[in-house]
C-alpha cells in the first residue's frame, strides 16, 4: 500500500526545517509522497498579501520539481482537519499541534473542536524547542529545525530557506525587501 502525508502549512518561505521535517515523516511513517497543502487563504494568516500568492506557489513548485517525493496542492480549505481528509498521515508542526487545539478556531465549540481532532488520520509532530509534544506523535528531527522558522528567515536569517526561495528572493526582494518585491511585480513582464 502507498502511503501519503498531508502537510499544510504556508511555506512564507519554505525552509530547510520543512523539507527535513517532510524528509522525517516520509522515513518514520514509510510515505510514497508528502504534498504540501497551501490554504489560499490560511487560517490565522488572512492578511498575507506579499509576497503574492501565485509566486509562493511557482517557488514550491520549483521546489518540488527537484524532489520526486515532494507534490503542492493549492486548496481552499482552512482546517487542518479538512485538509486532511484522505490522506494517511497529517504532518505539522509543534506550533501547529497547540494551534488546533485551541477553542477559539471552532467558534469556542468544544464538542466541535473534540470532533475535528478526532477525525484526524495518524498525526506526526515536529517539535519546537519552545513547544512540548506527546512523545507517541513528535518526529525525530535534527535539534536544528527546532529553531528554523519562515518569519526568521524573512526577517533576514535567508540562510533557513530553501536555495529556490533565496533565489527569487534575492531576484525579487520577495521576503526580505516588500518595496523592491513591490517594484519588481509591477514591472514583470506577462507571460
Amino acid at each position: 500500500m502507498e502511503l501519503t502525508g498531508i502537510y499544510p502549512g504556508s511555506f512564507n518561505p519554505p525552509t530547510s526545517a520543512h523539507i527535513e521535517i517532510s524528509e522525517a515523516a516520509r522515513e518514520a511513517h514509510h510515505l510514497k509522497k508528502v504534498v504540501w497543502s497551501v490554504s489560499r487563504i490560511s487560517l490565522a494568516k488572512e492578511n498575507v498579501t506579499l509576497p503574492i500568492f501565485e509566486d509562493r506557489i511557482l517557488v514550491l513548485h520549483d521546489v518540488a520539481s527537484k524532489i520526486a517525493w515532494l507534490d503542492i496542492q493549492v486548496t481552499d480549505r482552512q482546517l487542518l482537519a479538512d485538509i486532511a481528509k484522505g490522506y494517511d498521515l497529517l504532518i505539522m508542526g509543534a506550533d501547529k499541534w497547540h494551534q488546533i487545539h485551541d477553542p477559539k478556531f471552532y467558534s469556542d465549540d468544544l464538542e466541535k473542536r473534540d470532533d475535528a481532532i478526532n477525525s484526524l488520520p495518524q498525526v506526526a509532530v515536529a517539535p519546537r524547542s519552545t513547544l512540548k509534544v506527546p512523545s507517541e506523535i513528535a518526529l525525530t528531527v535534527p535539534e536544528s529545525v527546532t529553531n528554523v522558522s519562515s518569519s526568521m528567515a524573512r526577517n533576514g536569517q535567508t540562510s533557513m530557506m530553501l536555495p529556490e526561495a533565496m533565489s527569487f528572493d534575492k531576484k525579487t526582494g520577495a521576503w526580505t525587501d516588500q518595496s523592491r518585491y513591490k517594484a519588481w511585480a509591477a514591472n514583470r513582464l506577462p507571460d
